[in-house]
């Protein structure tokens, strides 16, 4: 009679594992303090995972031993050196694209929508993911294809968040083809791009109906990094009146919500009291 093979964690037929009870309450009150994204005192932490403080303080006394939480001049407690390097060591090891790419797939399968990745390259943003609706579209993006930055939805959500100087260099290669134009309709273009770029940064969301295709409406939003800089924008694609492209409509919230997953877990935390899904 031979001995049968142990079971393998990792097997399909593997019994759930049974863990540290003490751990999974010091998970929770981890959790807890991620959420609230700001220090917290032991009452509204040990409140907010859920337990009664004299439970907790024992949980959080060994996580300020080992380094994974710390405590301000006021007393609450919050990230941790030890909790600091193991997230930079996480952040290092990310790649904005390629953890992109799940939520691109999911995105076009759940909206029936073609969906588009692009960063910002030397000569402007440029498209380095598409993933084509399951509808026929004539969508002349391609990947690689440089976008500019007055002209496309994406293009003008890439130019609300970079820094000024970025935006100007990036501005005196884009075709905004001012040529014959007088003097006061440069000055009133430049002034309504830059109220464009303002709403841009308050809805946290853009949208190009119709333009620069005739017949396809574009909705494009920015994703964050841990330093609160944009790394890629992620659009939703379609044909015009097939969909509603109002930046309050259902899509655009299933692309909010979509590139709000990303940025948090590149790092982006929003400041509180601050706009769900845009930089501070």
């Amino acid at each position: 009679m031979t001995d049968s093979a142990p079971l393998s964690p990792d097997s399909a037929d593997a019994k759930p594992q049974r863990g540290i009870q003490s751990l999974d309450n010091t998970g929770e009150l981890l959790n807890a303090l991620v959420t609230a994204a700001r220090p917290l005192s032991l009452r509204d932490l040990a409140a907010a995972a859920g337990m009664p403080p004299a439970k907790a303080f024992p949980h959080l006394v060994s996580l300020l031993k080992i380094g994974l939480l710390g405590r301000d001049a006021s007393g609450c407690f919050e990230a941790g050196p030890l909790a600091l390097e193991l997230g930079l060591i996480g952040l290092q090891r990310l790649s904005p694209t390629r953890e992109a790419e799940p939520e691109v797939v999911d995105l076009a399968a759940s909206s029936g929508m073609s969906v588009a990745l692009a960063v910002l390259g030397p000569l402007g943003p440029t498209v380095v993911r598409l993933e084509e609706s399951a509808r026929p579209q004539h969508v002349s993006l391609r990947v690689g294809t440089v976008l500019s930055l007055v002209n496309t939805a994406i293009g003008r959500v890439f130019a609300a968040h970079v820094a000024d100087d970025v935006r100007a260099g990036l501005l005196a290669q884009d075709h905004l083809r001012l040529a014959g134009a007088s003097a006061s309709e440069i000055t009133a273009q430049k002034t309504a791009y830059a109220r464009r770029l303002a709403q841009i940064r308050a809805d946290g969301i853009d949208t190009a109906l119709s333009r620069p295709v005739p017949g396809i409406s574009t909705l494009a939003a920015p994703v964050f990094d841990h330093t609160g800089s944009i790394c890629v924008v992620l659009a939703l694609m379609g044909p015009s009146g097939s969909f509603d492209s109002e930046p309050a409509g259902q899509p655009a919230q299933t692309l909010r919500a979509a590139t709000l997953r990303l940025s948090r877990r590149f790092g982006w935390m929003a400041a509180p009291g601050g706009a769900e899904n845009g930089a501070t």
